[in-house]
């Protein structure tokens, strides 16, 4: 393709259409830019990265965020896609990666909840149950109200059976905090089961299944408390 005249004008455009939230018609614009100046190109990467991943395209997403996290200078920039690059492979099934990316973050001193969150639920899916609980106290030290925290570290505590007591009643919290989250209430709903409180579990299960029919996790969990009736 021939480099567009007024590469600089077409990618406001697309700024335009970014800022307001439409994501599909940005990237629709950003993709139509050629250009040879390295600094467009890097803004271009910013853009499309960040659309790719607003638009849940996320393996598409990921060379043009690692671009930008490997060539640019701002800070803040570099950050928030660093954090959306972690969360890219975390729905890749790329847990390590993300753990990498999160750990950069860490280690150059940045410190957010939703940095600390997501480094948890990195260390989840490896199936490092004692840095994701790390990682989960480390959020709730600084919001102790966060409800992902909340559920993260209650379902945690309970599934694996270190302290179910404790993690029913993180779990217990969060619902109360959001009694219609199909995800909160199986989190609830599993910790009451590993509790031995069967009906009280079966009772949360069925109303989460009911608001997420089609979700797996939440069917299994079920499957296995109506066994234990």
């Amino acid at each position: 393709m021939e480099e567009v005249a007024g590469a600089v004008i077409v990618t406001q455009e697309g700024v335009a259409f970014f800022q307001k939230g439409d994501w599909k018609n940005a990237l629709r614009v950003f993709l139509r830019v050629q250009t040879k100046d390295t600094n467009e190109i890097l803004e271009l990467a910013y853009y499309t990265g960040l659309c790719y991943a607003k638009l849940k395209c996320f393996a598409e997403a990921q060379p043009y965020l690692e671009k930008y996290i490997k060539e640019a200078k701002d800070k803040r920039r570099v950050y928030q896609c660093r954090m959306t690059l972690a969360y890219a492979y975390i729905m890749t099934k790329k847990a390590k990666k993300a753990q990498y990316e999160l750990t950069v973050l860490v280690n150059n001193g940045f410190e957010s909840v939703q940095l600390y969150v997501t480094l948890a639920y990195a260390a989840w899916l490896q199936q490092s149950y004692t840095d994701a609980i790390e990682w989960y106290e480390r959020a709730l030290s600084v919001d102790s109200n966060n409800l992902t925290a909340l559920n993260g570290l209650g379902f945690i505590l309970a599934d694996t059976g270190q302290d179910a007591k404790k993690g029913l009643r993180f779990c217990k919290r969060a619902v109360e905090k959001r009694p219609d989250s199909p995800v909160y209430l199986d989190s609830l709903g599993w910790a009451y089961y590993k509790d031995g409180k069967i009906s009280e579990a079966r009772k949360c299960l069925k109303k989460a299944r009911e608001k997420a029919p089609d979700d797996v996790f939440i069917q299994e969990h079920l499957e296995a408390v109506e066994k234990a009736i």
